[in-house]
């Protein structure tokens, strides 16, 4: 045993944190001005799997005032990064289940957030510099909170990170970004978590926009409700192939045609749930930064 936690279940979770930190230094050097969208994802992705690794979900690339959940689709072939853009990268990959979870931002051909980019980034840090066993939630999202405070900056009050387990991205528990007292719940040996903080000049929360891109098979619908023989087919099939790891509109029109017309289907029919962008409430420029980390016995050891 390691960390409470078997030495095979470890290097599983070592070899995916590497396989996401090589993938993620990569994309960084594809963030430039006329970039398309369509091709950093894919060739991040591709990256990922090349190096033996399974995509835990599709790569966000979101921009500006959208802080998380956006992924292009298999036809966008004209959406492109230009100056100024400041750009969250979140990626992840897993090994036989075991998931990394990790985040960058860049802002492509200017300097102008430069201090909200190190205002993240630093409390990703000092956050990480005290999680040990037994340490609150609260604390946590109390030095997050701190840190972007200290910079004039507002953390994303309703943007957390998270807990992981196998073949689980989100895993039950929450990591605020801010000091909520009401977060009691205590961490432990062996626990891996998924801390980014998010910094912003706007409203300091988001609100939901349109759709990302990004599915997730739901676990709880009554198939016997469900009359359309075919959609229970293409739902067996997409839980097969995706399981319970989020899946790109990208990755399930290589699988099937007539993507927009079966995915508007099964989301109609509670099958599967889109996830929608989000967005700061005031349309403020975002940053972020995220790592994976691994509960040890005297603190925690990063793996991304």
């Amino acid at each position: 045993m390691r960390f409470n936690m078997a030495k095979d279940v470890y290097e599983k979770y070592i070899f995916a944190g590497k396989v996401a930190a090589k993938a993620r230094e990569y994309g960084v050097g594809l963030l430039k001005s006329g970039a398309s969208y369509l091709e950093i994802a894919e060739k991040v992705e591709s990256k990922i799997t090349e190096s033996g690794a399974g995509l835990a979900f599709p790569v966000n690339i979101s921009v500006n005032e959208i802080a998380a959940h956006f992924s292009p689709r298999h036809d966008d072939k004209k959406l492109a990064l230009k100056k100024g853009d400041v750009v969250k990268l979140d990626l992840g990959s897993h090994f036989e289940g075991y998931i990394a979870d990790t985040a960058v931002t860049v802002e492509i051909g200017s300097n102008k957030y430069h201090d909200m980019i190190k205002a993240s980034s630093e409390a990703l840090e000092n956050a990480i510099s005290i999680i040990k066993p037994r340490i609150s939630l609260f604390e946590i999202g109390k030095t997050v909170e701190e840190t972007i405070n200290s910079y004039g900056f507002k953390p994303i009050n309703n943007l957390t990170g998270h807990s992981m387990q196998k073949y689980v991205l989100h895993a039950g528990m929450t990591i605020p970004n801010i000091g909520d007292k009401s977060y009691k719940t205590k961490i432990k040996v062996g626990d891996v978590l998924a801390i980014e903080p998010f910094a912003t000049d706007g409203a300091g929360f988001v609100n939901t926009g349109e759709g990302s891109n990004i599915y997730l098979c739901k676990n709880f619908f009554n198939p016997r409700l469900i009359r359309d023989n075919r959609a229970r087919i293409i739902f067996r099939r997409t839980k097969d192939i995706f399981k319970t790891l989020p899946f790109a509109q990208r990755w399930f029109e290589n699988q099937f045609s007539n993507s927009d017309i079966l995915l508007k289907k099964l989301s109609f029919l509670g099958m599967v749930k889109h996830y929608p962008k989000l967005i700061d409430a005031n349309r403020g420029i975002v940053t972020q930064r995220e790592h994976t980390v691994i509960v040890t016995e005297r603190g925690c050891e990063v793996i991304t």
